[in-house]
């Protein structure tokens, strides 16, 4: 008779993996430690390409250094346009600079055509290029497009003027931007009661990246101390669903 605690296992042990295996696993291990820092780079390289073919051409030969080095290093005009740039933003926050900016755009709203080019591309430049109290102040939760689905968003600011006013009623309403992933360039602008608006712990930039991976970069979770108000504020909003 064959005691049960001596009868062998037939439990297979487990394989190692194989060679080929190990070095598939070593190869993408690397790719994805390489292909962020080589395109970042790469990039960079471009860019500074692209900078220098447009400003080399009007600076003077004797400024180049390739003149006296016999080398042409990329990034020079990069390096001009910034000087450049930041001369012309200091001159125009003169009182010179601003008389002569008012007399340039008074001349530029004469002209049908190019005037609204001009409007449109300095409306860009300043919403891309917005000082901190222009830009997104926290990111957001509201169930949109419907009760019960969540979305991510950014709140611009508070609603005013003829939209607070018609819309709003009683409740103040939020600006809220909802982006489109993987392209958060795009989206849709929606005014929300502010009761209706959950803000998040985490910051602008990490939405951001939430929305541009598609749900595959998660921030850290950074819990408040309290988390009562938040607690309390979803269930309020349970409950005024229940009673819709």
């Amino acid at each position: 008779m064959i005691d049960s605690d001596d009868t062998p296992s037939h439990a297979p042990p487990p394989r190692r993996p194989g060679l080929f295996a190990s070095l598939r696993a070593s190869f993408l291990t690397g790719i994805v430690v390489i292909a962020p820092i080589s395109l970042t780079f790469y990039l960079l390289w471009t860019v500074m390409g692209w900078i220098d073919g447009f400003v080399l051409p009007l600076v003077p030969l004797a400024w180049r250094p390739e003149q006296y080095i016999g080398i042409n290093l990329r990034g020079v005009g990069a390096i001009f346009f910034f000087v450049f740039t930041v001369i012309i933003g200091w001159i125009a926050k003169g009182l010179i600079g601003r008389s002569l900016l008012r007399w340039a755009e008074g001349l530029v709203d004469q002209m049908p055509v190019v005037r609204s080019v001009y409007n449109g591309l300095k409306q860009i430049a300043e919403t891309v290029f917005a000082q901190q109290e222009s830009s997104f102040q926290k990111a957001c939760l509201i169930e949109y497009p419907r009760r019960g689905i969540w979305a991510l968003g950014f709140v611009a600011t508070q609603t005013r003027g003829e939209v607070g006013r018609l819309a709003g009623g009683t409740d103040p309403l939020v600006s809220v931007f909802i982006p489109t992933t993987p392209n958060p360039t795009s989206g849709f602008l929606l005014f929300v009661p502010k009761a209706d608006v959950v803000e998040l712990e985490m910051s602008v930039e990490e939405a951001a990246k939430l929305i541009i991976s598609a749900g595959l970069v998660t921030p850290e979770d950074r819990k408040p101390a309290d988390t009562s108000a938040t607690l309390a504020h979803l269930a309020e909003l349970a409950t005024r669903d229940s009673r819709r």
